[in-house]
């Protein structure tokens, strides 16, 4: 996408410099005004060829010949790669589709639920909770600021607060989801949702692979933190991209994800009954 909008962004510097160029030019060697000059050209560059208006002199043919040259190769480039962007646009807009309804389901089996867990791991938990609390009709500048917060937060995990063993039994019994999540091609397009996943895997096995969990070193729990820690950061910041997309595309997921905020000590699927 990036590669195409360079393109597509020189491919308009061109067509403006060929277009300013041939208009000035053919005003002067045909004594046009702007505007039939801006046409001439324009009938020039995209190759219609003349009805109305066509070159009087040899040097304003020759002028044109290199206008075609110069100018055919690029108007069709802008067309193309204008094209193609709005084609690349439509199909981005199909793959978040597809991404958003792959997070909806992983935070409905298990994310939230780790959310949960990981914050309340977090002794620093509150200093950020209160920005965590999502609201309808938030803008895009607001889940700016909400990512710099996040970005500024450290992350710490208690050991003292985890239960490893409880850890391990939702994370292997989840383990089916995760590795089907895994295989799902719609993540080769989300790296960053991937790589989370990747992090949560990760702890699955390190949890695994240890025979007893109620007995760790001061080492190993420390080892073990930061794959908590790493988890917990990559998790929080996909919930931030999937709470911000569902608020611009879909609004009546959205109104769920708020009353299910794992971040919101009041928060309840229920309606309340009005009053």
């Amino acid at each position: 996408m990036n590669d195409i909008r360079r393109r597509l962004q020189i491919f308009i510097a061109l067509f403006v410099s060929v277009a300013l160029i041939g208009t000035f030019g053919f005003m002067y060697l045909e004594n046009l005004s702007f505007i039939d000059a801006f046409y001439f050209n324009i009938a020039t560059m995209s190759t219609v060829g003349y009805g109305d208006i066509h070159p009087t002199r040899e040097s304003s043919r020759l002028f044109a010949v290199l206008l075609i040259v110069m100018g055919g190769g690029t108007f069709l480039g802008l067309i193309a790669n204008g094209s193609e962007m709005m084609l690349l646009k439509r199909e981005r807009r199909e793959r978040i589709k597809k991404i958003n309804m792959v997070l909806g389901v992983f935070f409905s089996e298990i994310g939230n639920h780790l959310l949960n867990l990981f914050s309340s791991y977090d002794p620093e938990i509150e200093t950020i909770s209160h920005h965590l609390l999502v609201k309808a009709g938030w803008t895009a500048r607001e889940f700016r600021e909400l990512q710099r917060v996040i970005n500024r937060h450290s992350f710490t995990v208690d050991m003292a607060r985890v239960n490893l063993l409880a850890l391990h039994d939702l994370l292997a019994g989840r383990r089916n989801f995760l590795v089907r999540l895994l295989e799902n091609p719609v993540l080769v397009e989300h790296e960053a949702f991937a790589e989370t996943l990747l992090a949560i895997f990760h702890l699955t096995e390190e949890l695994s692979y240890r025979p007893d969990l109620g007995q760790t070193t001061e080492a190993d729990g420390k080892h073990l933190s930061g794959d908590i820690s790493r988890a917990y950061r990559s998790l929080l910041n996909r919930w931030l991209y999937y709470m911000e997309n569902l608020e611009e595309h879909y609004p009546y997921l959205f109104s769920l994800a708020l009353r299910v905020n794992p971040f919101d000590p009041q928060a309840s699927p229920v309606l309340p009954s009005p009053q």
